[in-house]
């Protein structure tokens, strides 16, 4: 398979970054068509299209956009996570930077669904031309009557404006962010069923309709063209439709974003980025820092999509898809993922705060040549301590690449723990005291 341009069709197009730049390509037929229709018909057709978020979590976006109150008794809020922090994943900057009135459309017409009155786009503050780019066109939305007051002459009020973050990971989980634009600590908060769903009682106790950027954009496409146009892309997979977007990084001749269709074997996403570069392919992260990692054996079987890539012990995850040649240290790379999440942690849970801590303590030792006889089995304690007793998902982010490479890889920190010293890397570790 080729990549199959949809959202990205005219990333590269600089007039497509202005209002008439892209309605000549057609946008915001899709806001015209919807705003025609009944709220729980455009609400129909996202079902129709089978499409999933693709934040990370692949939960049916209809589910969502249904869950909120058809009763409207107070204010009700669109919500776009994008504070992109997953290491390995820059898809949604590049949206936003070229592509920023799909994404301006795509919120207005969730905004129509779900009979919102205001939309905010959280993005890490760090994005400085992505959140200019959705400025300019913000303003040129409100300029045309496709923001405020009597959108479209339809009687409609929809205000949309941004919030910049402070670069924190944890803000990208939906209640610490909620947490963040009140004004608050980005922390999280109690979840279902201990607290209720966004969609009942979200930002300032209101109902709220919480996407990532990506499924969004998807949004126009799906109303333009209908439902079962969309899931007729990715048709080949169990329950994954559409295009996604994955950011290619690591040992690859030509990384970036590429956008392709559910069903594309993961190999032809790295022939896509021009194949392994320094040497040949040993493992790969397919979905971003926090999913398992997988062999290059694994690599040649997988399929892409959400209940595919659980059958090599993986995920699509946000798409922050990173591969590794044969000169790669598992255990080093694997210590420097456990600093990343033990330095993000915001220490509210006691798993989270003292699991990463230790995780992080004994890899250390480990790549310092100090290894212990034990640790493996200990890391592996301390996985299952973590993974599924968080308070959020971040531990759960944690725990899996750390557990997932002493499966997959376990002869390498063996190895390293009897010898003082990686398989690969050719000097000797320093051996220091822990």
């Amino acid at each position: 398979m080729a990549e199959r341009k949809l959202l990205f069709e005219h990333t590269h197009d600089p007039a497509f970054r202005t209002l008439d730049g892209y309605k000549a390509t057609g946008g915001y037929q899709a806001l015209e068509k919807a705003i025609k229709m009944d709220r729980q018909a455009v609400i129909d057709e996202v079902k129709a299209s089978g499409l999933r978020g693709r934040g990370g979590a692949g939960f049916p976006t209809w589910i969502k956009w249904n869950g909120i109150p058809k009763d409207k008794k107070t204010t009700h809020y669109v919500l776009c996570n994008a504070d992109e922090g997953e290491p390995g994943t820059f898809k949604d900057k590049q949206l936003m930077e070229t592509c920023p009135f799909l994404l301006v459309e795509g919120m207005t017409i969730a905004g129509h669904a779900t009979n919102a009155d205001q939309g905010f786009i959280y993005i890490r503050g760090e994005f400085i031309d992505a959140a200019r780019a959705l400025r300019s066109a913000i303003d040129e939305a409100y300029a045309a009557g496709l923001l405020g007051k009597n959108i479209m002459g339809t009687g409609w009020n929809f205000d949309l404006d941004i919030h910049l973050g402070a670069g924190s990971y944890e803000c990208g989980e939906e209640s610490a962010l909620m947490s963040s634009l009140m004004g608050e600590r980005g922390m999280p908060r109690l979840k279902f069923p201990h607290a209720p769903l966004p969609t009942v009682a979200g930002l300032w106790e209101r109902p709220t309709l919480i996407n990532n950027v990506e499924t969004y954009c998807c949004a126009p496409f799906i109303i333009k063209n209908g439902g079962e146009w969309y899931a007729s892309l990715g048709a080949s997979t169990k329950n994954s439709r559409g295009t996604k977007i994955f950011s290619v990084s690591g040992h690859v001749n030509k990384p970036g974003n590429f956008e392709i269709e559910f069903g594309t074997p993961l190999k032809e996403l790295l022939e896509m980025a021009g194949g392994v570069k320094g040497g040949k392919l040993k493992a790969c992260v397919p979905g971003g820092s926090s999913v398992p990692i997988i062999t290059a054996e694994d690599v040649d079987r997988a399929i892409i999509g959400y209940e595919e890539m659980s059958e090599v012990k993986s995920m699509v995850g946000s798409g922050g898809c990173m591969f590794l040649n044969e000169h790669t240290c598992i255990v080093t790379f694997i210590w420097r993922t456990a600093l990343f999440y033990a330095n993000e942690s915001c220490g509210k849970c006691t798993p989270c705060r003292e699991g990463t801590r230790w995780m992080l303590q004994i890899l250390d030792r480990i790549r310092r040549g100090n290894g212990q006889k034990g640790d493996i089995e200990l890391l592996k304690d301390i996985c299952s301590q973590i993974d599924g007793r968080s308070f959020c998902g971040l531990g759960d982010a944690a725990a899996w690449p750390v557990a997932a490479a002493l499966r997959v890889f376990p002869h390498e920190f063996e190895y390293f723990i009897e010898n003082g010293k990686s398989m690969v890397e050719s000097e000797p570790t320093l051996a220091m005291a822990p």
